[in-house]
């Protein structure tokens, strides 16, 4: 399946592509401290209003620890009663557990070039810019570390798993200026780096477009480490040709280009069923290895996917 580059025939798309990416290309410093601060407001406001307490149910801790002992009240459970200094005090009293937290958020991103392609109101690579900000200050908000693994068809950058806003901030900027060294998917790889540097089980999220990426067996293994939820991020045209007769589309990954009657009904049936199997084959993938899958395209409302998501987990 190729990964489009609307260009050719169809002039006002390709105007359209052009635009932005020059407008990527002069980004400037100020630019980016503003798209950062902007992305930091609008997390922190569906973190505040919507996930506070569905992420902090959807992921659980490691267990649960001793706190402290008070004084025995009606309705509390009898099997946490401290039997010997109930006896010392002759008075009641129980044991108050918490939850230990101390998880570990990590973001595979996969920042290769197909990611770049977009038609309706985002781009592959903003949509997964702005899920990977709520994500990552969801984990913040929460006392959780989080960290980043950028790939394409290698590791681009490691980011590792700290707390606090400022690295929130850190992942955040360089989710906006990541950069591909490579042009082509090796998900394999992203994963095996994951789980050789990640000792302890932690939250994985993968975000990516999945297009002609293998990754069944790797996905298998850390899958049965740690929690992983793959985010599939997909175009409107990745799954349906427009009507606009002879065009020209590109694989950004490889280059090749091809002509097509993208008029042809048989065209536009065969497109649309290459798609629908790859979705199909993620979810098989997904299933095998225990893990989650959530399908967002660019025009969806993928606040409302991931909350639906958090609360069947809890």
């Amino acid at each position: 399946m190729f990964k489009k580059k609307r260009t050719i025939k169809n002039e006002s798309l390709f105007s359209q592509t052009s635009t932005q990416e020059m407008k990527e290309a002069v980004l400037t410093t100020e630019d980016i401290l503003r798209k950062v601060k902007e992305l930091e407001i609008k997390s922190k406001k569906i973190t505040t209003h919507l996930f506070t307490g569905e992420y902090h149910s959807a992921f659980k801790g490691k267990g649960m620890s001793f706190r402290e002992v008070r004084e025995y009240y009606a309705g509390d459970d009898v099997r946490f009663i401290d039997w010997n200094v109930s006896a010392r005090f002759s008075h009641p009293f129980t044991k108050v557990f918490e939850e230990e937290r101390e998880l570990a958020v990590f973001l595979l991103v996969d920042i290769s070039a197909s990611n770049m392609f977009g038609t309706v109101q985002n781009r592959k690579k903003d949509l997964i810019t702005e899920i990977g900000a709520v994500l990552a200050f969801s984990a913040i908000n929460n006392n959780d570390k989080v960290g980043a693994i950028f790939f394409s068809d290698k590791i681009e950058k490691y980011i590792a798993p700290k707390k606090g806003r400022k690295h929130a901030l850190y992942i955040v900027r360089e989710l906006l200026t990541a950069d591909n060294v490579g042009k082509a998917t090796n998900m394999e790889e992203a994963i095996k780096f994951f789980n050789k540097n990640c000792n302890q089980k932690s939250i994985a999220f993968l975000m990516s477009d999945f297009v002609d990426a293998e990754y069944k067996h790797d996905l298998k293994v850390i899958g049965g480490r740690h929690d992983v939820i793959g985010l599939r991020i997909y175009d409107k045209m990745d799954m349906q040709l427009p009507d606009a007769g002879l065009i020209e589309i590109e694989d950004l990954e490889t280059g090749k280009k091809q002509w097509i009657d993208s008029s042809d009904k048989m065209v536009q049936y065969n497109y649309q069923q290459q798609f629908l199997k790859q979705s199909e084959l993620s979810k098989i993938y997904f299933r095998k290895a225990g893990a989650d899958l959530l399908h967002v395209r660019t025009d969806d409302d993928y606040v409302k996917i991931l909350q639906q998501f958090f609360i069947k987990r809890s």
